[in-house]
């Protein structure tokens, strides 16, 4: 199933055309199209093994793909040509990309300055706050919580202020304030941040989007996209994507 329909290429951050990603003779993502335009916000649901965290690679340029085409920003997201739409980029997967024996503030300000953000240190210190964290801001991460790690990692991935936010199941480890700051960055239209949440909360997917895709067996099997002014009922999205999650290729 394509979903090559939302908006203009005018708009759009990525586009997938006839994406292919196996490992070896196992395929993880078949004959894919998509088109993600600026300010989407879009919730990626599948079973484990759907291919949802091997597309956010793709997207990110942490893997090459197998077969057909993908570009963000309008460049191949891997290697030297990719340099520049990584850098609009921010991430949060199941490991977390922190130096253990750093602490969250050394942590952020390294990974700010890598990206070039103007005062890392200020802006390292404006979401550790905003993150409730001030009080361990100096400590080593090793010696944080699974939560307070998971929270860092979200600070890694909101540093350089990115364009693109690709989250793969962000709400495991987070407790109910951190998610909320969370849903607020996915939320804030201000900014304009396009967002890919990867996740088996249904309820909280459809609540934080406005798109939904539900990857089987790495197609897509369903674009709210292309449902129209039905996409607006949350109700509606929820109930659609829970029978589709639920339910079994004949």
């Amino acid at each position: 199933m394509s979903a090559e329909r939302a908006g203009s290429s005018a708009q759009a951050i990525v586009r997938c055309a006839g994406l292919e990603k196996s490992y070896g003779q196992r395929p993880a993502i078949r004959n894919l199209d998509l088109t993600i335009n600026v300010g989407e916000r879009i919730a990626l649901f599948g079973d484990n093994g759907a291919g949802k965290s091997t597309l956010l690679q793709l997207i990110s340029g942490l893997l090459r793909p197998s077969g057909g085409g993908i570009r963000v920003f309008g460049r191949q997201p891997w290697g030297g040509e990719g340099a520049r739409a990584r850098a609009q980029i921010g991430t949060l997967s199941h490991q977390s990309h922190l130096y253990e024996e750093l602490s969250a503030r050394e942590n952020l300000a390294l990974y700010g300055r890598l990206y070039g953000v103007p005062d890392p240190q200020a802006r390292a210190d404006a979401l550790i706050a905003e993150f409730g964290l001030t009080g361990r801001r100096v400590d080593p991460v090793r010696t944080l919580s699974r939560g307070m790690t998971q929270r860092v990692a979200l600070m890694r991935a909101l540093i350089h202020h990115p364009a693109l936010l690709l989250l793969d199941e962000p709400e495991t480890g987070l407790d109910a304030t951190s998610r909320q700051i969370l849903a607020n960055h996915i939320t804030e239209q201000e900014t304009r941040v396009t967002v890919v949440l990867a996740t088996h909360n249904v309820e909280m997917g459809v609540s934080l989007t406005t798109r939904d895709i539900v990857l089987r067996d790495g197609e897509i099997i369903h674009d709210s996209v292309s449902l129209g002014e039905q996409r607006t009922d949350a109700n509606r999205r929820r109930d659609e994507v829970t029978r589709l999650v639920a339910s079994r290729a004949s």
